[in-house]
């Protein structure tokens, strides 16, 4: 089974069911359409419905069918590559720190939504955790959590011993936590975000791709295979999967196959003895290790095949060796998922704001912070598409940025994991 067949994504068999969300039929005006039912699009909807507006979110496929419902499942506010004082130094003092606050709030949006809402996620807010896994890291790791402290957030240091007793593994030197993160179904927070907007009074369209957006007049016309919709503003959220709705928006993203793998249900025992308090887990590799354990006692971790071809086989290979490292004591881990979604990454790993036209607006580029900054971002749209002024939001209005040979650079950008994984033995 091909690892992007829907089927062969663990969190597939698990999550709560769908909600109905039929084909768009027939001609209809709205304040906004959104595109996209990924956690960006989802959140703008449902804070567009509570915010009073009318508006129809329209999806390819259905809600949650991209990455959303395809990644690890660790919700986790803080960024990818950089540091609070980074985004101080690149944004400026007030902007930089409304964008600090949007993302180290992130998490607890998330599951402030879910309790709100009675989300069936299995949602777990017990913290997430990133360990050194070279001692030479813990410099870093030390700057992380200071930055954050400084700023108020709920986090703690912890030394080698402590890791161990946090991870349930050997091979860390210690680590930061950040209290407010954790880890979701992440198909059945998409679902359940859906139902959410819709009870909220918007509308959900699946299986209908929007073939086209031009002008009407002083409206956007979206077009679809079976209906137009009219309307004055637009919000793109299709992120890792954005075609050429609008030209070069495709061209600023490097979109990659993240795979996911997840081991059958450990015996009870050897469960308790991985992450027994539940956490998540993302080390200081370049090249991430990522474990986080699901309700039925398997470990999830995450992967980035160089090659499609046969990646299957190679992954599943390097995984169990993984866990061998990581978790000793799970003897002979078996392999019971392979699947993969696709990110959104920008050169700068930070998400970028697009005001496109008038009233068609984009988010995108998460670089593996979907479920928090997707959730985030998506209520930022919303403000905006409310009448929030540009100069208030969290992230600055930037200028489409197409990357020069995009189409080299994105089959290139696939093998910097065997650079990152050479990084990740140096320190």
């Amino acid at each position: 089974m091909h690892p992007a067949d829907p089927k062969s994504n663990l969190w597939t068999h698990t999550a709560a069911p769908a909600p109905e969300c039929p084909a768009l039929q027939g001609e209809r005006t709205a304040d906004v359409v959104v595109v996209g039912a990924g956690f960006t699009g989802l959140s703008a909807a449902l804070h567009l419905a509570e915010g009073g507006a009318d508006v129809v979110l329209v999806e390819a496929e259905q809600p949650g069918f991209g990455a959303s419902g395809r990644n690890n499942g660790q919700v986790i506010p803080a960024y990818s590559k950089h540091n609070p004082d980074d985004a101080v130094a690149e944004f400026g003092p007030e902007r930089g720190e409304r964008l600090n606050q949007m993302v180290g709030g992130s998490a607890d949006l998330v599951f402030d939504l879910i309790r709100k809402h009675k989300i069936d996620c299995d949602a777990a807010q017990e913290g997430w955790l990133q360990p050194a896994h070279r001692a030479s890291r813990m410099k870093g790791v030390e700057i992380k959590h200071d930055q954050w402290a400084a700023r108020g957030a709920p986090v703690e240091m912890y030394d080698a011993a402590r890791a161990a007793e946090l991870t349930g593994s050997p091979i860390y030197h210690g680590g930061w936590m950040h209290r407010s993160g954790g880890h979701i179904q992440p198909l059945g927070y998409s679902r359940g975000l859906a139902r959410a907007a819709m009870a909220a009074g918007a509308a959900i369209h699946g299986d209908s791709p929007v073939q086209a957006i031009d002008r009407d007049g002083s409206q956007w016309r979206v077009k679809l295979p079976n209906g137009v919709l009219r309307t004055d503003k637009v919000i793109l959220a299709t992120n890792g999967y954005t075609g050429n709705l609008f030209p070069g928006l495709r061209q600023t993203i490097v979109p990659l196959r993240s795979s996911h793998l997840a081991t059958a249900p450990l015996s009870d025992n050897v469960a308790k003895s991985v992450l027994p308090g539940n956490h998540g887990l993302s080390d200081t590799r370049q090249a991430l290790w990522a474990f986080r354990k699901d309700r039925d006692g398997r470990i999830v971790t995450t992967s980035a095949p160089v090659f499609t071809a046969g990646a299957r086989g190679r992954m599943t290979a390097s995984t169990i060796q993984r866990l061998n490292i990581a978790f000793p004591q799970i003897e002979q881990p078996q392999i019971e998922y392979f699947w993969e979604g696709i990110i959104a990454m920008t050169p700068e790993r930070l998400p970028r704001y697009h005001e496109l036209a008038g009233g068609m607006i984009a988010a995108l580029g998460y670089s593996g912070r979907g479920i928090a900054l997707g959730t985030a971002v998506g209520r930022m749209l919303a403000q905006r598409a409310l009448g929030t002024p540009a100069s208030e939001l969290a992230l600055p209005a930037v200028p489409l940025k197409p990357l020069p040979m995009h189409d080299l650079v994105v089959p290139l950008a696939r093998t910097l994991s065997w650079y990152f994984r050479w990084r990740d033995t140096r320190d």
